[in-house]
């Protein structure tokens, strides 16, 4: 028998995020770049965490990257993975792995953006699975 996902509320969207979810509901994934030191960061927000500049512009990742970290916890009937993706693009970011052998999910391994549903007809959320 397969494990059974977690099921996860829908986000708090605000106008600080709101251009985020619109995006995730086409499938698409956005982050933010600083446009004074060129620096990609996640979470998506208005100051850059590197050099504090309010000029930050969304742009579109390529949703690939390599697991830096991962725990994969075994609570019946859920199974899933928690870990931290560093992006191909820069940051690092704690997601899930999904569509995965979690007795085989590694740190080093490629992965690739996918979405899955929230509760409460919500904004689709990222997690990653195997390139």
């Amino acid at each position: 028998m397969a494990a059974k996902e977690r099921a996860i509320p829908a986000p708090g969207v605000n106008p600080e995020t709101a251009p985020f979810w619109a995006a995730a509901k086409e499938g698409k994934f956005l982050i933010k770049r600083c446009t004074a030191c060129n620096k990609a960061h996640w979470y998506p927000r208005a100051t850059c965490p590197h050099c504090m500049s309010e000029t930050t512009e969304w742009v579109e990742s390529k949703g690939t990257g390599t697991i830096y970290s991962v725990s994969v916890m075994k609570r019946a009937p859920e199974v899933y993975a928690i870990a931290y993706v560093t992006l191909d693009d820069g940051p690092t970011m704690m997601t899930n792995i999904v569509e995965c052998d979690f007795d085989k999910v590694a740190i080093g391994d490629k992965v690739q953006i996918t979405w899955r549903p929230t509760q409460d007809d919500g904004p689709p959320y990222p997690v990653f699975k195997p390139a």
